[in-house]
C-alpha cells in the first residue's frame, strides 16, 4: 500500500492499557499511528515495536495545551496529515470521596480527563476536519451512573458532555464523533489486577470498528 494511502490515528494516553491495544490494532488494520504520552520510554520501545514505517512516539504531557499544539504540528509534519484521533489519555483519584479525598487528586482528574481531552481536539480538529475523519473519545460507564463520592464520575460526565457537545459544534462538517463508553477495564489504570473485567484489546476492537 502507498505510504500516503495509509491513515494516521492519533492516539492519547498510547503508552499502556487502552491506548497501547488500539495503537497495536490499528497498526495491524494498516493505519499509521501517532503515539502521544508522557511516558517516553515506554512510548519509545512500543514505537520501536511496531517498527518505523508505522509508528512515531512524542511524550507529551496533555494537560499542557501549547505541548498538544507543538505536537500536533510534529505530527502532521512527520506523517503528513491527522485522519483519526483518539482522545484517550486519563486517570484515577484517590479514596476519600467529597468529604475527605486529596484535593490535589481532584485538580489532577479535571486536569488530565476533561481538559487534557478538550486540549487534543483544540488542537488536531483543523487536521481532522481537511480529512473528514474521526474523533474518538474515551469515556466511561461512570459517566452514566451516579458513584457515591467520585469526582472520576464527575469528570467522566464531563467527557460525555463533551462529545454531545462536539458532535453538535461539528455537525455537516464530515467528521464523525464516537464516545466510547467501557465498563471496568483490566488495565494499570488499577492497582490489582481486574481478572473479571474487560480487556484493553476488547475496548480497542470498539475503536477500530
Amino acid at each position: 500500500m502507498n505510504e500516503s494511502n495509509r491513515k494516521v490515528l492519533l492516539i492519547t494516553g498510547a503508552s499502556s492499557g487502552i491506548g497501547e491495544a488500539t495503537a497495536r490494532m490499528a497498526v495491524d488494520q494498516g493505519y499509521r499511528v501517532a503515539l502521544v504520552a508522557r511516558s517516553e520510554e515506554k512510548l519509545r520501545a512500543l514505537a520501536e515495536e511496531l517498527g518505523p514505517e508505522n509508528a512515531a512516539a512524542w511524550a507529551c504531557d496533555v494537560t499542557d495545551f501549547d505541548e498538544q499544539q507543538r505536537t500536533v504540528e510534529t505530527v502532521v509534519a512527520h506523517f503528513g496529515a491527522i485522519d483519526a484521533v483518539f482522545a484517550n489519555a486519563g486517570t484515577g483519584g484517590e479514596p476519600g470521596g467529597f468529604s475527605g479525598a486529596p484535593v490535589e487528586s481532584w485538580r489532577t482528574m479535571v486536569e488530565v480527563n476533561i481538559l487534557g481531552a478538550a486540549y487534543t481536539l483544540r488542537a488536531s480538529l483543523a487536521e481532522v476536519k481537511k480529512a473528514r475523519g474521526h474523533v474518538i473519545l474515551t469515556g466511561s460507564v461512570a459517566g452514566r451512573r451516579t458513584l457515591a463520592g467520585s469526582m472520576y464520575s464527575a469528570t467522566k460526565w464531563a467527557v460525555s458532555a463533551i462529545g454531545y457537545g462536539l458532535r453538535e459544534e461539528i455537525k455537516g462538517s464530515g467528521v464523525r464523533v464516537t464516545l466510547l463508553e467501557p465498563g471496568m477495564v483490566d488495565t494499570p489504570f488499577f492497582d490489582e489486577a481486574k481478572p473479571e473485567a474487560l480487556k484493553p484489546d476488547d475496548t480497542a476492537r470498539a475503536v477500530l470498528y
